[in-house]
C-alpha cells in the first residue's frame, strides 16, 4: 500500500461515504453508547442507620464470649456462630470508629 494521498476520484468516494455517515443519527448514538458502560456514583456514607456504642460494646461482648466457649468446648455451632458475629461486630466498631472521628 502506498502511502500518499489518494487519487482524486478516489477521495471524492470517501468524502461523500464521510458525509452520508456524518448524517446517520442512529449510527451517531449507537456509536456514543457503544463502550463500557458508565459507573454510578456510589454515596460516600453508607445507607442505613449508624451504630450506637451499646450496640457496638454488646456485639463485641457476644462475640468475645462465643470465642472463649469455642475454645474451650471446641464445638462447630459455637465456632459458626462465632465467626457470623464477629465480621458484623468489626464492621459496626469500624462504623462507630469513623463516626467519632468525623470532624
Amino acid at each position: 500500500m502506498t502511502t500518499g494521498r489518494l487519487p482524486d476520484h478516489e477521495q471524492r468516494i470517501l468524502d461523500q461515504i464521510e458525509r452520508g455517515l456524518r448524517r446517520d443519527r442512529r449510527l451517531a448514538r449507537r456509536l456514543r453508547t457503544l463502550g463500557p458502560p458508565r459507573r454510578r456514583r456510589v454515596p460516600i456514607r453508607p445507607v442505613g442507620r449508624r451504630p450506637r456504642t451499646v450496640t457496638v460494646t454488646a456485639l463485641l461482648a457476644v462475640s468475645v464470649a462465643l470465642m472463649v466457649a469455642g475454645i474451650v468446648t471446641s464445638e462447630p455451632g459455637v465456632i459458626l456462630a462465632f465467626a457470623a458475629v464477629w465480621p458484623v461486630a468489626l464492621f459496626a466498631a469500624f462504623r462507630l470508629l469513623c463516626r467519632c472521628t468525623e470532624g
